[in-house]
């Protein structure tokens, strides 16, 4: 399964979950990859194939797999609303009367993607947590790995993270994510974690000393690296932001992390 391919598994609402499945089915050992907004890319599949490479068993679910989201929450309508959206200054993107002379310039189609990625976010999250734990359901029933690694990035940075908190993972690595909503929440990580944030990432960051101050808290494990003078999303080498010494470096630290504690 050089090349990987496409596969799909059941979740908890009869969904079928569109997946990436590449690498050793006969691996002892699986990683799940969590997707940007952006969806099943590109580069989260070329991520997924580089992470196989190393002998790992890797899926990739697609998070907008139902049908009402399939068509509606593509990359191009994500960019498009998402540039109207961020025009709202950050201090009054909780002002009713702001989103509204947004919502009001937004096509329908933008309006929609507004409301529920952006908006939404909060409800859009808790479903996606209870799709990856059936795909990790599902690497269990399939293929029976001894240890499980989960990784992901920005949105799937802060998925890899709540994900880690509800399931048995062996090894976690945050690309720029947020905190698990509940800090406590971090008392029922299993393995240990790898943070990698950039320089210039203020929204993120400033939710860096309370993770810190919460693993001494709860006396888990855990790795941080900061990237300086680098912005949002600098692993991805299909985005703006992408910057490739610390892309590099960050993946030379995924690559060492997981095979330490998976292999």
């Amino acid at each position: 399964m050089q090349d990987g391919e496409m596969t799909d598994y059941q979740t908890f609402d009869g969904t079928s979950v569109k997946s990436y499945l590449t690498g050793n089915k006969n691996s002892m050992s699986a990683v799940i990859v969590i997707q940007e907004i952006w969806g099943l890319t590109n580069f989260i599949k070329s991520y997924s194939k580089r992470l196989a490479s190393l002998g790992f068993l890797v899926l990739a679910p697609h998070l907008y797999s139902r049908n009402e989201e399939f068509n509606l929450y593509t990359q191009e309508n994500i960019a498009t609303a998402m540039r109207l959206f961020f025009e709202i200054p950050a201090e009054k993107r909780g002002d009713v009367d702001s989103v509204k002379t947004a919502m009001d310039r937004a096509t329908p189609e933008q309006r929609e993607v507004i409301t529920g990625l952006m908006l939404g976010r909060g409800h859009l999250e808790e479903r996606m947590i209870k799709d990856l734990a059936m795909g990790y359901e599902y690497l269990k029933r399939e293929f029976h790995p001894s240890k499980y690694g989960v990784v992901g990035f920005c949105m799937g940075g802060g998925l890899s993270f709540r994900t880690s908190t509800q399931l048995p993972f062996d090894a976690t690595v945050v690309y720029y994510g947020a905190n698990p909503p509940e800090l406590s929440d971090i008392s029922k990580i299993k393995g240990p974690m790898l943070g990698l944030y950039a320089g210039e990432d203020p929204r993120i960051n400033d939710g860096i000393p309370d993770t810190i101050a919460n693993f001494v808290k709860y006396k888990k494990q855990i790795e941080l690296k900061i990237y300086p003078n680098t912005r949002h999303a600098f692993a991805n080498n299909d985005g703006a932001a992408y910057d490739k010494p610390a892309a590099e470096d960050a993946w030379e630290r995924t690559s060492s992390f997981f095979r330490k504690y998976l292999q």
